[in-house]
Parts: C-alpha cells; sequence; structure tokens
C-alpha cells in the first residue's frame, strides 16, 4: 500500500519529504507537491516511492539528514583482484561479501537496506546488523555486478566499503563461546560436587547413614562425569598431544592427576571405601580453565601486522587510462600504470612523479618532520601523503613488492627471532613436569613394596598437590592484574615479558617526530606586528599545507580579513589581495622576488632564526613586515621524563629519519649525549642500529616510536613501545602502546613493570615453598589425597590475593582519554 506524503510546514519552513529537513528557499519548487531539501534526497524518495516502500516514512525514529550520495562508479567493486579479497563464493553460485555502511543509526535504515532485493533485480539477500553497520549481501553477479548493488546503497544514503577481518572475528567469536560455554559448564559442576562434597563432610562428623553415604558418593561421581567428558577434556588433548611430539608439556602432570584422581575415586566409590576426591577434581578443572582463558585473551592483543599494510595505504587507486580515471583495488596495481593522486590522498604504490610538481609529507616512512617537494623523475613511496598539488605517477613496485610490504617482512622476520625465549620457558616447564612425574613414580615403587594402597594413594596425593596450578597461575595473575590496571593507566601492554623486560634498566632508543615531539607543524617563533596575523590567517585559512595549519592552531580564535583574491604557488608560497592589500606569505625565495624593501627590525633575525625551523617571510604591499618559524615542539614533560629515567639507571638514545642539525639541536636541549643524538637515519638504518645494540650492549633495547619508519626496529628490539598518535602498523608490532600523550606514561610504565615483577618473583617463590611443602608431607604418607586435594587450591587463592593486592600500577583511572 502507497502512503500519500504530504509537505509539512512549521514556522513557515518547509520541510524535506524524505529527510524532514528545512528546504532552502533557492531549491522549493513552485506547485510542487513535495519539496526536497537536495538532489540527494529527490532521487531516493523516487526510488522508495516507485518501488512501493513508502513504509519507510512511518518510522518514528528515521534519517535526520540530508542524502550527500558520492557518485561514485564503484567499478573497483566489479574487479578480480577485489573479488578475491571480499567476496565468498556459496555453493549454489551465489555470491555473498560483507560491506561496512556509513549512515546507519537505527531500525528505519535495517528496513530500507534489508529491502535493496526489492530495489535491485539480483539480489537475493541482505541483512545489517546495526550495531556494527555491517551489511551481508548474497545476489547472483550473472544478473547484477556488485558496483551497481553498491551505487544503490550509495543513493540510498549508505555509502559502502569493504569490510575487513570477517572471518578472523568471527572465528574469535566462536573460540570465546566455546571457552565461556566450558568454564560455565565446569563452575556449575564444580558448585554441584561441592555440595555434594559438604554433604559428605558433615555426615563423617554426624555419623550419616551408610545408605546416604553411598548415596553422595555415587552423586559425586555422576556429576564428576562430565566435567572429564567435555570441560576437562582440554588437558587430556594436551597430554596426548605432548606425548606425540615427545616433548613434556605442564598439560601432562595435570591429565596424570586428574586420572589417576578421578580413577582411584571411581574405584572407591564402587567399593564403598577411601576418599573420593571428585570435589577437589572438578574445582581444579574450572580454575585451570579460567586461567587458560586469561592466557589467551591477553595473547589476542597482538595483532597481525601483515594485516595493517592495509590500513597505512589506500585501499583503492585511480588509474588514467585512454585519459580516462577509474578506481581499481589497490591489490590490482601493476608495474607500469599511471596513477592520478590528488592532493591530500595518499600514494597507493612505489612511483616516479612523470607529471606535476608538489610536496610529500613522508613523516609516517620515513620520520622527517618536514615535507619535502618532489617533481618530475623523483620517487615516491607508498603511504605517503600528497600535500599539495595534483601528481601524475608510473607504478614501480606494488603491493607485497613495495617499500611498506619490505619492511612489514621485516617486522614479521624480527618477531619470529624471539621464539627462542619463548622455547626456553617451555624446556624449563618440561624440566618441571618431568621432575614432578619422577619423584611421584619414585614414591610409588619404594611405597609399593610396603602397602600397594599406600603407595597409590601418596602418589596421587603428590601429583595433586604438585599440580602446577599455583605455579602456573603466579605469572599469568600478576601480569593480568598489572595489565589491567596499566590499561586504565593508558598504557596497553600486550604480554608479560615486556613488563619483565622493561624492570631492569637498560637502552631506551627513542624516535624524535612524534615521540619526543608533537609530530605536527606549530608555530615557534613569530618576529613582527599582531596586525599582520588576520591576514596571514585570511590567506592561509583554505590552504592544506601543515605549514598553514600551524598557523591555524597557533592563532585559533583570531577574526579573519576578506580575501579579495589568491594564488598558490608550488614549491613557493600563497599571494593574494586581502583587505585591498597585496600579501606574500612563503619561502624567503618566493617572497623576495616581489620585496621592495625591509622593515629595520627584521634585519637581525633574518640570521639569527633558530636554524632547526622553517622559515616563513610575510611581505605586505611589497615590504618584508613579519618572519614566522614553524617547526615540530618538544613535549612539554620531554625534559623531567628523560632526566627521571636516566636517574633510574635508563641510558637513553634519540634516533631520528630528521636531518642532522634538528636533531643535535633538539638533542642539546633536553641534555643527550652528543653521540646519542643520531640524525638522518632510515628505516633500515633504525633496524640495523637496534641490533647492534642487541649484539653488543649485553642489555635489555626498549625501542620507542610512533611511524612506520620506526615498526622494524620497535619489532626487533627487545621490547617495542608504541606512543600516542602512532600509525597502525607501529601499534600492531609493539609489545606496549601508550594512549597518554607525553613521555610521563613511559616513566610509570619502567617503576610499575619493576614493581611487577617483585609480584612475580614472589608469587613463584610461595608456589615453590608451597610445593616443596606439600610434595615432603606426601612422600612421607603425612598427606592423603583428599587433604591434597583441599590444599591444591589453596596455594592458588593464596597467589590470587597477593597479586590482587600487589602494588603494581596505581589503581586510580587517568583522567585522560584513552584511545
Amino acid at each position: 500500500m502507497h502512503t500519500t506524503m504530504m509537505t509539512a510546514t512549521i514556522a513557515d519552513d518547509v520541510l524535506c519529504a524524505h529527510c524532514g529537513l528545512s528546504v532552502p528557499e533557492g531549491l522549493l519548487e513552485a506547485d510542487a507537491e513535495r519539496q526536497f531539501c537536495c538532489s540527494g534526497c529527490h532521487t531516493a524518495f523516487g526510488i522508495l516511492h516507485a518501488h512501493g516502500l513508502d513504509a519507510y516514512y512511518g518510522f518514528s525514529e528515521r534519517r535526520e539528514a540530508p542524502i550527500r550520495a558520492s557518485g561514485r562508479s564503484y567499478d573497483e567493486f566489479d574487479h578480480p583482484a577485489f573479488a578475491n579479497l571480499y567476496v565468498t563464493a556459496l555453493p549454489n553460485g551465489l555470491s555473498r561479501t560483507e560491506l561496512y555502511l556509513e549512515g546507519v543509526h537505527c531500525a528505519s535504515c535495517v528496513w530500507l537496506v534489508e529491502r535493496v532485493p526489492l530495489l535491485v533485480a539480483g539480489v537475493l539477500r541482505a541483512e545489517l546488523d546495526v550495531r556494527r553497520s555491517l551489511a551481508v549481501v548474497e545476489w547472483d553477479i550473472s544478473t547484477v555486478p556488485l558496483s551497481r548493488i553498491a551505487q544503490s546503497l550509495d543513493t540510498l544514503g549508505y555509502p559502502p566499503h569493504p569490510f575487513r577481518g570477517v572471518a578472523r572475528a568471527d572465528m574469535r567469536k566462536r573460540e570465546d563461546r566455546a571457552m565461556l560455554v566450558r568454564i560455565g559448564i565446569a563452575g556449575a559442576i564444580a558448585i554441584n560436587v561441592m555440595l555434594a562434597a559438604l554433604a559428605l563432610y558433615a555426615g563423617e562428623l554426624n555419623t550419616m547413614d551408610a545408605n546416604f553415604t553411598r548415596f553422595f558418593r555415587w552423586v559425586s561421581f555422576a556429576i564428576t562425569v562430565p566435567a572429564f567428558i567435555w570441560p576437562g577434556r582440554v588437558f587430556f588433548t594436551g597430554a596426548w598431544a605432548s606425548l606425540r611430539t615427545r616433548a613434556l608439556h605442564m598439560d601432562l602432570p595435570i591429565a596424570i592427576a586428574l586420572a589417576a584422581g578421578f580413577v582411584r575415586g571411581a574405584m572407591n566409590t564402587i567399593t564403598d571405601s577411601g576418599p573420593i576426591y571428585f570435589d577437589g577434581l572438578a574445582l581444579l578443572i574450572f580454575a585451570l580453565l579460567v586461567g587458560r582463558f586469561l592466557q589467551q585473551r591477553g595473547q589476542r592483543m597482538a595483532v597481525d601486522a601483515a594485516e595493517e599494510l592495509h590500513a597505512i595505504a589506500p585501499s583503492t587507486a585511480r588509474v588514467v587510462e585512454n585519459d580516462i580515471v577509474r578506481d581499481i583495488p589497490s591489490e590490482a596495481l601493476l608495474p607500469g600504470m599511471l596513477l592520478d593522486v590528488r592532493a591530500g590522498d595518499s600514494f597507493p604504490a612505489d612511483g616516479v612523479v612523470m607529471r606535476g610538481h608538489s610536496s610529500v609529507n613522508a613523516a609516517l616512512l620515513t620520520g622527517e618532520s618536514r615535507p619535502t617537494s618532489v617533481s618530475v623523475g623523483q620517487m615516491v613511496y607508498a603511504g605517503t601523503l600528497n600535500v599539495e598539488s595534483p601528481l601524475r605517477v608510473q607504478v614501480e613496485q606494488a603491493g607485497e613488492t613495495s617499500r611498506i610490504a619490505k619492511l612489514m617482512r621485516q617486522v614479521e622476520a624480527s618477531a619470529k627471532r624471539r621464539a627462542p625465549i619463548v622455547q626456553m620457558a617451555n624446556r624449563m616447564a618440561g624440566i618441571f613436569t618431568a621432575v614432578v612425574l619422577l619423584a611421584a613414580a619414585t614414591t610409588f615403587v619404594i611405597k609399593s613394596q610396603l602397602s600397594a594402597a599406600h603407595a597409590l594413594d601418596d602418589a596421587i596425593a603428590l601429583l595433586i598437590v604438585t599440580c602446577p596450578c599455583a605455579l602456573a597461575l603466579a605469572t599469568p595473575l600478576a601480569i593480568t592484574v598489572a595489565v589491567g590496571r596499566a590499561a586504565r593507566r593508558g598504557m596497553l601492554i600486550k604480554g608479560g615479558d615486556a613488563l619483565e623486560l622493561l624492570a631492569t634498566p637498560g637502552i631506551i632508543v627513542l624516535d624524535k617526530t612524534g615521540t619526543i615531539t608533537e609530530g605536527r607543524t606549530a608555530l615557534a617563533a613569530w618576529h613582527g606586528p599582531d596586525w599582520v596575523k588576520p591576514l596571514v590567517l585570511a590567506l592561509e585559512d583554505g590552504s592544506s599545507h601543515p605549514l598553514a595549519d600551524g598557523f591555524r592552531r597557533a592563532w585559533p580564535g583570531l577574526p579573519t580579513a576578506t580575501v579579495s583574491a589568491s594564488r598558490h604557488v608550488v614549491g613557493g608560497g600563497l599571494e593574494g589581495t586581502v583587505d585591498g592589500r597585496a600579501v606574500r606569505v612563503g619561502s624567503p625565495r618566493f617572497v623576495r622576488e616581489s620585496m621592495i624593501s625591509i622593515d629595520e627590525s627584521l634585519h637581525p633575525v633574518i640570521n639569527d632564526l633558530d636554524r632547526t625551523l622553517t622559515p616563513v617571510h610575510i611581505a605586505i604591499d611589497g615590504v618584508l613586515v613579519a618572519i614566522a618559524g614553524l617547526g615540530d615542539r618538544v613535549r612539554e614533560d620531554a625534559l623531567v621524563s628523560l632526566q627521571q629515567l636516566r636517574g633510574r639507571g635508563w641510558r637513553t638514545v634519540m634516533l631520528s629519519g630528521d636531518v642532522q642539525d634538528v636533531v643535535a639541536s633538539v638533542g642539546r636541549a633536553l641534555a643527550f649525549e652528543a653521540q646519542d643524538s643520531i640524525g638522518a637515519v632510515s628505516p633500515e638504518d633504525k633496524l640495523a642500529f637496534v641490533e647492534r645494540l642487541k649484539a653488543t650492549s649485553g642489555c635489555t633495547v626498549v625501542m620507542v616510536g610512533d611511524g612506520v619508519n620506526d615498526a622494524a626496529a620497535i619489532a626487533a628490539a627487545h621490547v617495542g613501545i608504541g606512543v600516542h598518535g602512532g600509525a597502525e602498523a607501529c601499534l600492531a608490532t609493539a609489545d606496549v602502546y601508550l594512549t597518554r600523550p607525553g613521555l610521563g606514561a613511559l616513566v610509570e610504565l619502567t617503576e610499575g613493570s619493576r614493581r611487577t615483577l617483585r609480584v612475580i618473583r614472589r608469587n613463584i617463590a610461595l608456589s615453590i615453598a608451597y610445593n616443596l611443602i606439600g610434595a615432603s608431607l606426601a612422600v612421607f604418607g603425612l598427606l592423603t589425597p583428599l587433604i591434597a586435594a583441599i590444599l591444591m587450591p589453596t596455594s592458588s587463592i593464596t597467589v590470587v590475593l597477593g597479586s590482587w593486592y600487589s602494588s603494581t600500577f596505581p589503581r586510580s583511572k587517568t583522567t585522560e582519554s584513552i584511545s
């Protein structure tokens, strides 16, 4: 049924028939039944009305914004490379993809998106998850191309984008759900077995009737069996894998203790004699599963660095063929293709500039804080930003052969070199397992000569009481508590090995741009009268250059003058007429071309301006009236934080891709040793420097940075730290991510790590002391399996309480916003 939409008028405002916003006077159509605020809303209304979808306007909550269709062709959605990445072929000949939609916010959006099969022939299903703005679309590719579906969504006000990582997210969700179900079942079983055990313990004190005793023993047995069949199966699977690979694992003594306790308990239940142990076994399964889940969640924080490559370089590229520009996926680029890269866009591949002149911001890749000029014949790299004007670039290296991809491979290789540390930990765990098994076997052999029944009980008691539960939880629990508190302080730590290494002073290597400095251009020096500022701000207002952004941020509340004409000169600056005066702002050479004279007060400034700053001259009506110095400002807390680190025994080194003069100047201001202020370093050189320090220093090497140029060095260091505002690839490879700006968090991180290591050592000492005492009692027959089952969780509880009430990181939440 069609619903007639009438134009509404409130306070003389004519409302749009689609979105309900006011219609501008210039768009009002005389005698038209319906009025629209823009052509996008007009088109969307026509589509819905023509397909009988006027019920959309019956929703009380619906879109309240004009339709801004992008007009894109979405041709790249039909490219084979796109299909390989984002499209799944279904058995029935259909295709399936997941698309992220902009503008989704309420139930009307769900209703409208799921009516796409009525709008586009060939679409069989469209489902929208409004919480994640994720649309699942199934269609017949022989009937309609995906680009046509994307255009329809765009026309309705929901521009689509390919959604990456769906399969991985679903897999992780399934794993977490299965583990939580195991934990829930194990916990429920443990509670019920404990209730039955409580009845038995009470009965022993009050001489319960034998029939009731037998009943509760069988109930305990029946309830415990499911715990072994499903939740506890993971330990037996791990033990079997340990035997098959001939590598002793901590699951092995756990499985033996569980099996021995269960068999002995079952035999005692059948013969109606002796302890049954089921309460301790059920609780043990539950506690171990919880510990394993916490460990798994911690490991999830490490992200695949190769996946982040797509977040650095753009996902699409504009290719020029026969003077026609079209979009294709960046993965489909081949050497020799000609790219059109507009101002403000990132380069999708490495290539040579064939036409145009511009500035490139390569701070993300090289660490150079100032944009560099590029012209015909010069190389540009994927992931760097074209700042000023359009360029035509011929592709030389794309995808896996680009410079960024090579850096990512170095990152992966550096990460793999950490494997020996893990192998050493596994060997130590194997030694502990072997000792426990040998002690249990020896106890059984020696005691069996005296009494076979007592020998088995003593061996089971030894396996249970020396179960590595407390020892296994000693480190993870302390780390989990510390990591949680650190996160509330704006320090996201991916693994306990980082905390352990940061506890001992060594060498901290810091990138300059974005780490020690703010990583953005700021006005650092101004020599000139205040009346010039509004004229400069007016001329720079429409520019996307970093220097223009520095002026805007320096004078945010300043009123601007009126610009009647302006011109941007690539590589020079800006010139125009502001409030009737001729204004030139730019490089000294550019301003000098039209300069008639110099204000007397500026003669000493011209030669004395800090060489680390970029000079910007301002001429009004041919007279040089002001000089500005713009640069990357040092963070306010840098000097104090660095002095605190040095006072605690850390050696600090500054390693930057910026020019040596700039790095040396910043180093002097922050009291670095002259040899520890190193500039003009490429990403590859940073990696080599860190590896050389690791090989020769004999101490912990920490790399702190924020850019792609730091990613390989961060991965190679003993501990890699990414700072606030850093690139995704840098953060993905880092062991620690500091969400608070400044270096104060780095000082707090090292101090918290030192305290965490102290807690870990205390937990391990308590666990070892417990195991030694318990093992001695079991060997001498002073500890029955029942008492061992009761004592076993006591050690774990001690470790839990010791970790929870420890003072690793401050408990108070930071006032800073956490990214």
